[in-house]
């Protein structure tokens, strides 16, 4: 995910250096006019900071490892610091396995946009992942910020799609992996945390022949297709794989400053308003329908109508894409369609 609004400097990391040399600083038509250095004044560059990208990283580290060994239920293992030193001795080995496989889904997207940024001589910060020990994710994901409002059209597509197709490329491999670990044989249990699959986890169910047959206490016999998935089902490959999901087809909804907004802005310039205002119509309708479950998508709606649903203008709208461009957006436009699970989680 990548946020436009530049960071003013906080701490003693904010130091200027000087900025490049004049010929890679203003570009007009693909040449560079001398007249437009002259007239343009030199400033600083703010150097990254590293401090806070640092001690995220590490944080992001602790909670995705407690998580895990948790089992992905760390509150119930909260009640003292006995409690959790025993559930971490017992779990570290799967804690590990998880934060790293979800670690590297969540830097391989967020270094997706950052060497954009770099190949645009867009400044961005590092990548500033965002700990939570106390869910079932251990973590809501990672930002950049940069200064998006020096990006023209075509270079603010580049940076918003580079990231979930950097994502995608890691978190695919390590879904399938889990998947065919996955214990189906049982129904998930009515008072555990339910996870709801994403078209393409139940397409790799399906293809993996995951599926198991499930007799109640009936005798009846059904198949379990996993478009539910308890906590108790999962492993720490199939958990990082979906929050994989997760995260990339939330960041491509085609709304505001989120990656898909910055792609179908892209695409369509100052008509991306339209689609991103019928889609917050739909998906305000959606979860109403279905508030008892995907209610949990509420703040987040909130929070985006809050940051405004239109994408703002980009340095220069005029610059199109090309027709390799054009096709691998249309293309990306199913990101959300296939990865998303439009339920989220239950309890």
């Amino acid at each position: 995910m990548s946020d436009p609004t530049p960071t003013p400097p906080q701490s003693a990391d904010d130091q200027y250096v000087s900025p490049p040399p004049a010929e890679f600083s203003v570009e007009v038509g693909g040449e560079l006019r001398a007249s437009d250095l002259k007239s343009k004044p030199r400033r600083g560059v703010r150097r990254r900071r590293i401090g806070l990208p640092v001690g995220l990283f590490i944080a992001t580290c602790a909670s995705t490892l407690w998580v895990g060994a948790s089992d992905w239920r760390p509150l119930e293992h909260m009640d003292t610091w006995d409690a959790m030193a025993v559930t971490l001795s017992g779990g570290w080995r799967q804690g590990v396995v998880y934060m790293l496989a979800v670690l590297a889904i969540l830097l391989s997207h967020e270094m997706g946009h950052f060497i954009l940024t770099l190949i645009h001589r867009i400044p961005a910060s590092y990548p500033l992942c965002i700990p939570v020990p106390f869910n079932p994710i251990g973590t809501m994901g990672a930002v950049i910020g940069m200064d998006g409002l020096r990006a023209n059209r075509r270079e603010i597509f580049d940076i918003g799609l580079a990231g979930p197709i950097a994502g995608l490329i890691v978190a695919l491999p390590i879904l399938w992996y889990g998947v065919g670990q996955l214990d189906l044989s049982q129904r998930p249990q009515a008072n555990e945390i339910q996870l709801n699959s994403p078209l393409v986890v139940k397409w790799m169910i399906e293809s993996r022949d995951a599926s198991r047959p499930v007799v109640d206490a009936a005798g009846n016999t059904t198949l379990n297709k996993g478009d539910w998935i308890g906590i108790s089902q999962v492993n720490a490959y199939f958990m990082a794989g979906w929050v994989g999901m997760l995260i990339t087809g939330l960041n491509m909804l085609p709304i505001s400053q989120l990656d898909g907004g910055h792609t179908i802005y892209g695409l369509f310039g100052k008509d991306a308003h339209t689609f991103a205002r019928a889609f917050i119509v739909i998906a305000i309708t959606y979860v109403v329908i279905n508030l008892d479950q995907a209610a949990v998508w509420t703040p987040m709606l909130i929070l985006v109508i809050l940051m405004g649903v239109d994408h703002p203008p980009t340095s220069d709208d005029t610059i199109e894409l090309d027709n390799r461009r054009w096709m691998i957006g249309m293309a990306s436009l199913a990101i959300p369609v296939l990865c998303f699970p439009l339920l989220g989680l239950k309890q």
